[in-house]
């Protein structure tokens, strides 16, 4: 199964992934599952990082990727062009188009957060 990966899904596994469901954990580990995550996460990351609101490097986030054998999916005109069909449930900058992302691309995504569930067609896996 080919899935897509939100930004905190991949901190939690970087740096704790007791907080990962089981669910979550579960997807993880089968090597059967294609994990994808967006680019547009590792963006949030660096950017987040850069005004002190996370504290995760580079190097951690990229051997996090290595080590799940996750591909890094590029945020092209398609997926965002969806953007402008997707309701304005909530304005985080770095959803929304990783929603548009998920939609596009037909994926389910893994994510804790609550909020994505307000977006019709999105299949949530946590």
């Amino acid at each position: 199964m080919r899935v897509l990966l939100d930004t905190a899904v991949l901190i939690f596994a970087a740096i704790s992934p007791e907080r990962l469901s089981k669910q979550a954990t579960v997807v993880l580990e089968n090597e059967a599952n294609v994990l994808e995550l967006s680019a547009v996460s590792l963006s949030e990351i660096a950017i987040k990082t850069a005004l002190g609101k996370l504290r995760i490097s580079a190097g951690v986030a990229r051997q996090t990727v290595e080590e799940l054998s996750i591909r890094v999916l590029p945020y092209t005109a398609d997926h965002a062009f969806q953007l402008f069909d997707l309701p304005l449930h909530h304005a985080d900058p770095f959803d929304r188009p990783i929603i548009a992302q998920a939609l596009a691309e037909k994926i389910p995504i893994v994510t804790c957060d609550e909020k994505f569930s307000l977006y019709k067609g999105l299949k949530l896996i946590w």
